[in-house]
């Protein structure tokens, strides 16, 4: 579809758009509690429609980088009300800056049994913030990098919660910064044009769960770029080390190294694994003890055989499994489920197409598609670095299925979290017509693009 010339209407209707989502997330930022749904949903689709319009339109690109720093900055100051886990993370960067293993006990320990140091622990303001820890009962499940930003931010404002989510979205826009210019500089290299970052910068799940909601996701999309910016000039150690950074931010760029082997090759690969198993030695080597390992497999094993939300599969066999044996099998299916996903990623990594590292990105994609499609928990943030990935990609879905993964916030509406099975189905059916229209328009190749497409 031939996108419209720049007329000085054109200019004016993206003018009216770019305010509209200002507007927008001022109004989630300071205005919109969780529990209200209707205007959550109504002010997303404000800024999803906006969006769509603005690239279909093709934005000048340094309107949309202007444009995403705005949007971003709109967020500085604001409290998140769409999601709590900004309490948690306050609650281990006050144990990490007052020098307390935050892997050591959960906060109901804590709280319950004060550990020998707790003189040294501000004990009246984690009792305030127990209160508000969406699960007391659970260990830490944030790995170093989160742990050192937290513990940054606490220790230069302790008594500031304010303070405290002003120093974390600052360096959440940093990482947002370099992504963006990582992405100005690997898209072309790619086969694909720069303008095709602002799929990236200006969506409204990457805008709202990083900047909004403070979650990592966004810190792992610049790491993972970091490292296919290192391997395009072949620095192949310094690639280990900038992936052990993101897998020390959310494990699951370890997804990544079936398809990375295929890349590098048997003696590339040994160099770049033995560097990243040193890398995250290191990184962690600040919280180890006999019980951290323990502790991490607790929560793993917690994640994959207690909880769920928000899945696709699970469900449908779940449901399946209730009809047929009278009882939910989380705790079989979960793990099995995962172990599917392990084999999705060897299958995507070993299949036939092109080998070279423009083909990652994409087969990445697929890879944590899989994955999510299978999980048994799939939160609106988790698909912020999918966002990411269809940059490289003719795929789409993945922009369609963060927009309509916000439809799963109509589980708050009430303190109970109860889902809704036909808004979970109306998310994975929009998700999957729309995927099978891109297979069927033959927009699946895996081959790099020869030259630049919008």
């Amino acid at each position: 579809m031939t996108p419209p010339r720049p007329t000085p209407l054109l200019r004016a209707s993206q003018l009216l758009a770019l305010l509209l989502t200002g507007a927008a997330y001022w109004a989630l930022a300071y205005a919109t509690p969780r529990a209200h749904f209707t205007q959550l949903l109504a002010l997303f689709a404000v800024a999803g429609a906006a969006y769509a319009w603005l690239l279909h339109t093709r934005l000048p690109l340094r309107w949309g980088l202007g444009a995403a720093l705005v949007f971003r900055l709109l967020w500085l100051p604001a409290t998140p009300a769409l999601s709590d886990d900004f309490y948690r993370f306050r609650w281990d960067g006050l144990l990490v800056s007052h020098g307390h293993n935050p892997f050591a006990e959960t906060p109901a320990q804590l709280l319950q049994h004060p550990p020998a140091d707790s003189a040294a622990l501000p004990m009246a303001e984690l009792r305030r913030l127990g209160s508000h820890l969406n699960s007391p009962r659970y260990f830490s499940v944030y790995p170093p990098v989160c742990q050192a930003l937290y513990g940054a931010a606490a220790a230069a404002f302790p008594a500031s919660e304010t303070g405290f989510l002003l120093v974390v979205r600052l360096a959440l826009l940093l990482a947002d910064a370099c992504a963006a210019a990582l992405l100005l500089w690997l898209l072309p290299l790619a086969g694909w044009p720069g303008r095709r970052a602002l799929a990236y910068l200006l969506h409204p799940l990457a805008i709202v769960e990083v900047a909004g909601n403070v979650h990592m996701e966004g810190v792992v999309v610049a790491f993972l770029l970091l490292t296919g910016a290192l391997l395009v000039r072949r620095r192949t150690r310094l690639a280990a080390g900038a992936l052990a950074l993101a897998v020390a931010t959310k494990l699951l760029p370890l997804l990544a190294l079936p398809l990375l082997a295929r890349y590098l090759g048997w003696r590339r690969c040994g160099w770049f694994l033995g560097v990243l198993a040193g890398s995250l030695g290191l990184l962690f080597l600040p919280f180890v003890s006999w019980s951290l390992l323990l502790h991490i497999g607790l929560s793993l094993d917690l994640y994959f055989q207690s909880f769920e939300f928000n899945a696709s599969v699970f469900y449908v066999l779940r449901a399946l499994g209730q009809w047929l044996v009278g009882y939910d099998l989380v705790g079989g299916l979960g793990p099995l489920l995962g172990a599917g996903a392990i084999y999705l990623a060897f299958r995507l990594a070993g299949g036939g197409g092109q080998r070279g590292l423009a083909a990652v990105p994409q087969r990445l994609l697929l890879t944590l598609s899989g994955y999510f499609a299978l999980a048994t928990i799939v939160h609106p943030w988790y698909l912020v670095p999918l966002v990411a990935l269809s940059c490289f990609s003719p795929l789409r879905y993945a922009r369609v299925w963060a927009g309509l993964v916000v439809l799963s916030y109509s589980a708050y509406r009430t303190p109970a979290y109860t889902e809704s099975p036909w808004l979970i189905a109306l998310e994975y059916g929009g998700v999957l017509a729309w995927a099978a229209w891109e297979y069927y328009q033959g927009r699946p190749a895996l081959a790099a693009p020869a030259g630049g497409r919008g």
